[in-house]
């Protein structure tokens, strides 16, 4: 149930519908408009003759044209904060609750403990016991989950327009009516702890995206996962989850998401009706974490598992968000990490797997949608019998080119059309778009920053991609992480 830290790139979700009714439901405008022109286009072959610029505007004016879904926002009287996204093509609706906690908003201590609070939501109130939400959900085919990460945690159903006020009535009794005893919580710490092994213990590359981010946050709260850290999980209890809970789940700490078959009245009228009535239980002040300290020191660390099939190294340097940037500098890093290391035809993808033939692997991402400093990633699996050392040797030299030359001019647009097209197609999945705007707000955004977002991609520059680079990926700020079979000593001991 635990999302990881959102990606730059935002990957459509699974619709809900049955696959014959996801192929009959008609196209918002704008992707109408856009897959129109972009049929006109191979895009491959756009990009070998250069013409991705071509592209790029093709579906700047299928934006433009069709615009997108007429996205409101409004707050309550409680502070409750609602963001309403119409799309009418079918008569379903997500429906999401997002509060602003997450794991970095933990008591020193007690890792684990929003996601744990997470699995105790399910538990029901005195209105509503335990059990009864999911099976009326069930009972008019709804679908309900949920996800934490180190920002937020968040709630969410997707059910037939008409069933709208029945789940906002039960996740506006659930905000302050949660009912917890020892006969509901230890069994279900159990279950945390079950997670933490199918999803950490028992996978390597989890194990040391752990470490890697551990030794990135010397200070912040970013470094503790957020599923926890065994030790602590195994000693929450009743009264931690109470406390976190009312210290966090209140309407002024929290943000409804509603897209779908909707208008902004109609969602205001419900929101006031179930929402407005549940008051204010605690004032949540700013989330002011302590900071990391200036980065000076290359960090590097090896864990080995002999259960690893494909030796890799991942990289993790410490940037800002689109939170903290300044103006220009997330957009930039998004440029950059396309560039890097965004599919076949990144920089990184083709040094090292195509060209030079040393890895099975290369890649980088960008994790911008965070309240505070964030990663920039890159990785490489080398082939047998290629050395850690060869593999990040090229790695660097990718990198170092970059900061030294910048990208290209068809690098770049190639850059913008990609991540321009997955906005504007991804207004054609109102889950993905409840999960953006959702994350944006609870994260230090707001709606007017997802909604300009394209423009602002727009208006990265080659110097701006060639700065960032200089700037941010230097080895100082960063750790490197190697995952092997074995340690070196211990071959040499058997030898």
């Amino acid at each position: 149930m635990i999302d990881a830290l959102m990606s730059s790139r935002h990957s459509l979700e699974n619709s809900g519908l049955r696959p014959e009714a996801l192929r009959r439901a008609p196209r918002s405008p704008i992707v109408a408009a856009a897959t129109a022109l972009a049929a006109r286009f191979d895009f491959f072959a756009a990009a070998r003759v250069g013409s991705v610029a071509a592209l790029a505007l093709a579906l700047q004016v299928a934006a433009a044209a069709a615009g997108g879904p007429n996205v409101s926002h409004f707050t309550l009287e409680n502070g409750l904060e609602v963001v309403v996204i119409p799309d009418h093509r079918t008569p379903v609706v997500t429906h999401m609750i997002w509060y602003k906690v997450g794991s970095a908003d933990e008591t020193p201590g007690k890792s684990g403990l929003a996601h744990f609070l997470e699995h105790l939501m399910f538990k029901g109130t005195a209105k509503n016991p335990a059990g009864r939400f999911s099976q009326a959900l069930a009972t008019i085919g709804g679908q309900e989950n949920a996800f934490t990460t180190a920002d937020y945690t968040a709630y969410f159903q997707r059910i037939a327009r008409e069933y709208l006020p029945l789940v906002m009535e039960f996740e506006a009794d659930r905000m302050t009516g949660l009912v917890l005893t020892d006969e509901n919580v230890l069994p279900e710490r159990d279950v945390a702890l079950e997670e933490f092994n199918m999803r950490v213990a028992n996978s390597p590359e989890a194990r040391i995206g752990e470490q890697v981010a551990a030794a990135l946050y010397l200070n912040h709260p970013y470094g503790r996962p957020v599923i926890g850290w065994r030790q602590e999980i195994e000693k929450l209890n009743r009264e931690d989850a109470l406390a976190f809970y009312r210290r966090f789940y209140t309407p002024n700490n929290a943000v409804v998401v509603v897209a779908g078959d909707v208008a902004d009245d109609e969602v205001r009228a419900l929101a006031q009706k179930t929402y407005g009535k549940v008051e204010r239980v605690a004032e949540v002040p700013p989330r002011v974490r302590p900071q990391e300290p200036i980065p000076v020191a290359v960090r590097q660390l090896t864990m080995a598992d002999p259960r690893v099939a494909q030796p890799n190294l991942q990289r993790s340097y410490l940037v800002p968000s689109s939170t903290t940037a300044k103006p220009g500098e997330s957009e930039a890093l998004e440029i950059l990490a396309q560039v890097l290391g965004g599919g076949e035809t990144s920089r990184l993808y083709r040094a090292l797997v195509i060209d030079q033939h040393i890895a099975t692997s290369a890649g980088g991402w960008y994790q911008g949608t965070a309240v505070d400093d964030t990663r920039f990633g890159v990785f490489a699996s080398p082939l047998p019998g290629v050395t850690f050392e060869a593999a990040e040797a090229a790695l660097d030299a990718v990198i170092a080119k970059v900061a030294e030359s910048g990208v290209t001019a068809a690098e770049l647009e190639r850059a913008k059309t990609r991540l321009i097209a997955d906005a504007v197609y991804a207004e054609d999945n109102q889950a993905t778009m409840a999960r953006w705007y959702g994350a944006a707000v609870t994260s230090g955004g707001s709606v007017e920053k997802v909604t300009s977002w394209p423009e602002r991609l727009r208006a990265v520059t080659p110097e701006a991609v060639r700065d960032a680079a200089r700037t941010w990926l230097d080895k100082r700020r960063s750790v490197t992480g190697y995952l092997v079979k074995e340690l070196p000593g211990n071959q040499e001991k058997r030898s």
